[in-house]
């Protein structure tokens, strides 16, 4: 079975509007590595201009999953090194959205693509900054029971 991005020989439309849109958003802070068996992410450096940030560049790594775009692309922050306890998996994944709010408000298929996922990585940065300063995460969190 061919990988939904297609081959290096015959790349599917939905690659090349990833690669269209990323280009748009990011320019070239974003390049999008192919590794054998078929494993596809964009790698990028992003600086974090914020008071109080210890390291201002920051490698994020943005990786599909087989079944791109049923499932999200999944966000990492490569370099520094960074662990929270709040909004990120064991294995370093960002939680950048809650599935139960739907496509309306989360990951949507049709309309989501590596940009939607970027600019949330982003964002997380933003809000794991301001929560090390203040103590209080930005934004709705919702209660885990």
């Amino acid at each position: 079975m061919t990988a939904w991005w297609g081959t290096r020989e015959n790349v599917s439309m939905r690659l090349r509007l990833e690669v269209e849109a990323m280009r748009a958003a990011f320019g070239d802070t974003f390049r999008l590595v192919v590794k054998p068996g078929g494993v596809l992410y964009w790698l990028g450096t992003v600086e974090v201009n914020m008071k109080g940030v210890p390291v201002r560049d920051h490698t994020l790594k943005i990786v599909y999953p087989n079944d791109y775009p049923q499932r999200p692309p999944e966000a990492y922050v490569i370099k520094p090194k960074i662990y929270s306890e709040k909004h990120q998996y064991e294995d370093g994944q960002l939680c950048l959205f809650n599935p139960r709010d739907g496509t309306g408000y989360g990951w949507n298929p049709s309309r989501s693509t590596a940009v939607t996922v970027a600019a949330w990585a982003i964002q997380w940065l933003y809000a794991y900054y301001t929560w090390r300063q203040t103590g209080k995460w930005p934004g709705i969190e919702e209660r885990v029971r």
